[in-house]
């Protein structure tokens, strides 16, 4: 079973990630890694922060000559601005001592004020910088490996924005793994080149204002097989366990798999994906995916559709959002620190990462093996055996 957890906080010294569980043999480089975290950065609306953080990795554990070893594989991410900054240096520091600049007017819409009535805090920092979205990159970092590890049975992943703001993709052709580099170079991830304008000015409009803006994005998942999680526990079903890790992602407030929304509007004999068999892969196939790639649990052999809908970002470039000073219990607005105005375009790779997560987890639940070689081996006896 893959687990994995993270640490670190966002102007820390650096984030940590241990993943646990990836069989042996598994061939992955700092570079791959690194590749998958410049993939964060990009999207227009991002903030000044992007253009300096250099996400500097070292592979701390468990690789050795390139190849994983079958033992907890551990990542460590430095944080240049923590390291170019003497403000971080003290604002973050381990050692006893207090802030000089507490931040007591917390932000609707964040972490801030119910994390600091839970755990006793006075400084909304002991809560943000925890909660802070960067987090996600350590995710990122262990999804390079679950990537990989899915690779290996041929399946792959890619997300693309179909909604910025009110501007939404009107496009009806799903994205292939070929279109993920011509994804990549869009400003703001979209496939569809007129809703990439719509999408563009939509957040120049935003940004005039000093406001934010949300948007959905859409993953898909290539190439897994029939059979991936389970209809037998509540906690065994494979459109559960997306749900639940994508709305881990912060800012993350709906989730759905295929048109969930959208068929609960029709009838039943509209709703469903029908059965063919195909005689030339020995197969059966669904003629749509309604229902995101998933039945009962668990995977048909489609592909596999999660949409995830992003909020605007709770802290402001022109803050407005009304408060209360947690000390002196006046009215005010929140405080600003440094933000984007929208964070969609690399919210769709966070959420490519969770979905890879899961699904290398399950994939492992279900074929097994100590080693790459055996992992593939029993997935192809598998599939043999349903032919």
């Amino acid at each position: 079973m893959l687990r994995y957890l993270t640490a670190g906080e966002s102007h820390g010294q650096a984030l940590v990630v241990i993943v646990e569980g990836l069989p042996a043999g598994l061939e992955i480089t700092v570079e791959e890694v690194q590749a998958e975290m410049a993939r964060r950065r990009l999207g227009y609306g991002r903030g000044p922060r992007q253009r300096f953080e250099a996400d500097e990795i070292t592979l701390v554990g468990g690789i050795r000559h390139g190849r994983t070893l079958g033992s907890p594989v551990a990542i460590e991410i430095k944080n240049s601005e923590w390291f170019r900054s003497d403000k971080w240096h003290e604002e973050m520091s381990p050692a006893p001592g207090v802030t000089k600049d507490p931040l007591t007017q917390p932000r609707p819409g964040h972490a801030d004020l119910a994390g600091m009535q839970k755990y006793g805090f006075t400084d909304a920092r002991d809560v943000l910088e925890r909660a802070s979205a960067r987090e996600t990159a350590a995710r990122v970092a262990a999804g390079a490996l679950a990537k990989k590890l899915l690779g290996t049975l041929g399946i792959g992943i890619l997300s693309h924005v179909i909604q910025m703001g009110p501007a939404r993709s009107k496009a009806g052709q799903l994205p292939t793994m070929a279109d993920l580099e011509r994804i990549d170079e869009s400003p703001v991830r979209c496939f569809d080149k007129a809703a990439e304008d719509a999408m563009i000015e939509e957040i120049k409009a935003a940004a005039k204002d000093g406001d934010s803006l949300g948007g959905i994005v859409e993953v898909l998942a290539y190439g897994v097989p029939v059979g991936i999680g389970s209809h037998v526990h509540w906690d065994r079903k494979l459109d559960a366990l997306l749900a639940q890790a994508v709305m881990s992602i912060q800012a993350v407030k709906g989730v759905e798999i295929g048109d969930g929304f959208e068929v609960a509007g029709r009838r039943g004999s509209a709703a469903h994906d029908a059965i063919s068999w195909d005689a030339a892969t020995e197969s059966y196939r669904r003629e749509t995916v309604l229902a995101g790639g998933t039945e009962g649990g668990m995977t048909t052999g489609e592909v596999v559709v999660v949409r995830a809908a992003m909020k605007p970002l709770a802290t402001l470039n022109k803050p407005t959002l009304a408060t209360v000073d947690i000390i002196t219990k006046e009215e005010t607005v929140s405080f600003k620190e440094r933000t984007d105005v929208t964070a969609v375009p690399a919210m769709g790779v966070v959420a490519e990462t969770m979905v890879a997560l899961v699904l290398a987890t399950e994939a492992q639940r279900k074929f097994g093996g100590d080693s790459v070689d055996e992992f593939v081996r029993n997935a192809r006896a598998f599939d043999a055996s349903l032919r």
